[in-house]
């Protein structure tokens, strides 16, 4: 028989695995996500949207951007509906395939210039797609983590499930800065095409890596003492309203926050004040890699102290940093715009998303678990990453670039994330326990 310590050990060694091959998987569906969003901000407005009028080309391609957002909450119910029903796996392979197809047909697609409207349609259709896959992926990766982890390090374990966004994103970024040695010609022509070709290699990595995972305990709990439910989104929407109602306006600051950073803000520094692209990328990515530290820094926090807390902390952050950063942009100093873009999504953004995974899946029974912590992150895409960024851009030009009304409406929307956080009961083990204890001494 082994030793309690080797089992110890054991178990600490098969979490980790788990672990780093949901965030490695995770890492590559953001990747295929992400590099589209930096297209749409580059060069897809002149390629499959040609007008006479850039503005209206700039709105049209990150307006697409939208579509994959939208995209997110139907199939967030559709996937996470199996999650609940067959288990956390099987989704999570689905998701990465469907995503990959996707991204690499956008790298093969032919320009508006070759065959006319079709090229526009054929991408949209593509970035829905992009958008289906992604809804279903968050939750998944976020419990084949959690569920696995002791209840007591959920944080930190979900929390290194969470650096999937920021490892895909400065991956993405990064290979668009690389591509940054090419003219202006040569870029437009084939450049941008290798970003999402390359994905056809990464996708059948992560195939590979989740095809390792086992199912969670807490599904064969569900399994085993029959609770599976027959439709687990209406059981959802019927029995926790106020948690998906809470969930949204959680995630909705920092989905926001995220996407103003690194949507409206490429689009923002590279054609309204003329930064170079390599620095404003390079800058991205820079901030992505923060993130790392940040993110899972955070996660550890929340197991100590509580979600509730650090959340609002992230909170705190957002609304402090909502002048300064376009501010610092202003300024066209090649150091203030990186401190602007690092600091903005490491902290503006790092801290909340640290917390997520654990806060918005320890919302919901584990039978329900899947597509109550799908929808309550997903329902707010459509807003945060689809409507906010196409809003931003649209008032800084109707206002000849003044960024002081997106500022405002960043405060505004971290406003309320606060009250959704403060309606919040508080998840945390460690931090309920030290409540109680509390409690029990004031009573006497």
């Amino acid at each position: 028989m082994n030793s309690p310590t080797k089992q110890t050990d054991a178990r600490v060694t098969s979490i980790r695995t788990i672990v780093a091959a949901s965030a490695i998987g995770t890492t590559i569906e953001w990747y295929d996500f992400l590099i589209y969003a930096t297209a749409a901000s580059l060069v897809l407005n002149k390629l499959f949207f040609p007008t006479e009028d850039p503005l209206v080309g700039k709105l049209l391609a990150i307006s697409t951007i939208g579509v994959g957002f939208f995209a997110r909450p139907f199939g967030a119910v559709v996937i996470s509906h199996f999650g609940d029903r067959l288990g956390r796996k099987s989704p999570l392979i689905l998701t990465m395939v469907s995503m990959g197809l996707a991204t690499t047909l956008i790298g093969l697609l032919p320009t508006y210039a070759s065959i006319g409207i079709a090229a526009p349609i054929l991408l949209v259709a593509c970035r829905l797609v992009q958008g289906i896959a992604v809804g279903g992926e968050w939750g998944g990766a976020v419990l084949i983590a959690t569920e696995h982890s002791p209840p007591e390090k959920r944080g930190f374990y979900g929390s290194l499930v969470q650096i999937g966004f920021p490892l895909g994103m400065s991956l993405g970024t990064a290979s668009f800065f690389a591509l940054a040695y090419l003219d202006d010609k040569q870029f437009m022509s084939w450049g941008w095409r290798i970003p999402f070709l390359a994905s056809a290699a990464l996708v059948a990595i992560g195939i590979f890596v989740r095809l390792r995972i086992d199912e969670t305990p807490d599904f064969k709990d569900v399994v085993r003492e029959g609770k599976i439910s027959r439709v687990p989104a209406l059981e959802a929407v019927r029995n926790h309203t106020k948690d998906l109602l809470i969930g949204l306006g959680a995630r909705i600051t920092e989905i926001s926050w995220i996407y103003v950073l690194t949507i409206f803000g490429l689009s923002y520094a590279v054609t309204t004040l003329a930064l170079p692209r390599s620095l404003v990328l390079g800058a991205i990515a820079l901030g992505a890699a923060v993130e790392l530290i940040t993110i899972p820094l955070f996660g550890h926090l929340s197991d100590r102290v509580g979600r509730r807390p650090i959340y609002l902390l992230g909170c705190v952050a957002a609304i402090c940093l909502s002048f300064p950063i376009f501010w610092a942009l202003a300024t066209r100093d090649p150091l203030m715009v990186i401190l602007a873009f690092v600091v903005g999504m490491s902290v503006g953004h790092g801290i909340m998303y640290g917390v997520q995974a654990s806060f918005l899946s320890e919302m919901f029974p584990s039978n329900l678990r899947y597509t109550g912590a799908s929808l309550g992150y997903q329902i707010a895409a459509p807003i945060g990453g689809g409507l906010i960024p196409l809003a931003a851009a649209a008032v800084v030009e109707l206002t000849h670039g003044s960024t002081w009304p997106v500022s405002l409406l960043m405060i505004l929307i971290a406003l309320t994330t606060v009250l959704a956080v403060r309606a919040a009961r508080e998840t945390a083990p460690a931090a309920k326990k030290a409540a109680k204890k509390v409690a029990t001494a004031a009573n006497g």
